[in-house]
């Protein structure tokens, strides 16, 4: 063979490589059980931080229902779990998969047909309400009150909780994270929030938070779901609602649900 000849078939070779690479998602990712990763030996999910109970940095490192849940993806595939932090914006809209950033989004994210277009998502794997929360003693029962009384409404943006209230007829004050509408209403910006019933449960945990409580429930007929990206990964579609139905069926569900919201409904942990 020639110099010549040996160089072509050695960069030929080179390309071949890199293009094989490229399908796995790039040098650093792998193929495992038929799933795509990112990452060679971590299954990487998206999140907007912080939502507890879903998620949330404690000591330097994230936890919370969702990572509970995706880490038993993880397990199935003999990873560890790799938590990016990411705006919600990208996450809702699917550009935080579709640029490799993440394999899997988490984050209380309800199903809606709208999402569903952009992304795949598994089943459901928990069943949410919305809640209003102010002050005790404050009188606000329903938004029919808050409506009444021209109260100052707050939710966290690119909610469902901040969709719910826009078609009530409502412009709430709209804050970037679930943190940051828990101090709006701690310093008086606003009289009363919209949040899913668990991240508000959470909270009143929280001595700091003991002049508060719930003052209504909005029965919005939210499921949470694991995103994935559209058309791509198919089997960590199937891995995840595998892991889902296992953990249901096995009490992992039951023991993660009382470990991060409380008592759990009796309908809650019912296999699909």
């Amino acid at each position: 063979m020639s110099r010549r000849t040996r160089r072509w078939a050695l960069s030929a070779g080179v390309a071949a490589l890199a293009l094989t690479a490229s399908a796995c998602g790039g040098s650093d990712g792998a193929t495992v059980q038929g799933v795509k990763l990112i990452k060679k030996g971590a299954l990487t999910s998206c999140t907007h931080l912080p939502y507890p109970p879903f998620q949330v940095e404690q000591g330097g490192k994230v936890v919370g229902f969702d990572v509970d849940m995706i880490d038993l993806v993880a397990k199935k595939l003999g990873v560890t779990q790799k938590v990016v932090d990411t705006p919600f914006e990208t996450m809702k809209t699917g550009a935080a998969l579709n640029a490799g950033k993440c394999d899997i989004v988490m984050g209380g994210m309800t199903i809606k047909p709208d999402r569903v277009k952009f992304m795949d998502v598994s089943e459901p794997y928990f069943d949410a309400t919305q809640s209003l929360m102010a002050k005790k003693g404050s009188g606000i029962a329903s938004l029919d009150d808050v409506k009444a009384r021209k109260l100052k409404l707050g939710s966290q943006a690119g909610t469902t909780g901040e969709d719910f209230v826009k078609g009530k007829g409502f412009d709430p004050s709209s804050f970037d994270n679930s943190n940051a509408e828990l101090d709006g209403l701690r310093t008086g910006q606003v009289d009363v929030i919209v949040q899913d019933d668990p991240v508000v449960k959470g909270w009143l945990k929280d001595p700091a938070n003991a002049k508060y409580e719930i003052v209504a429930n909005l029965n919005t007929g939210e499921q949470y779901g694991f995103w994935i990206r559209k058309d791509y990964n198919k089997k960590l579609v199937e891995l995840t609602n595998q892991a889902i139905e296992q953990a249901k069926q096995d009490g992992t569900y039951k023991r993660i649900y009382e470990k991060w919201i409380g008592p759990m409904p009796a309908a809650a942990g019912k296999p699909s």
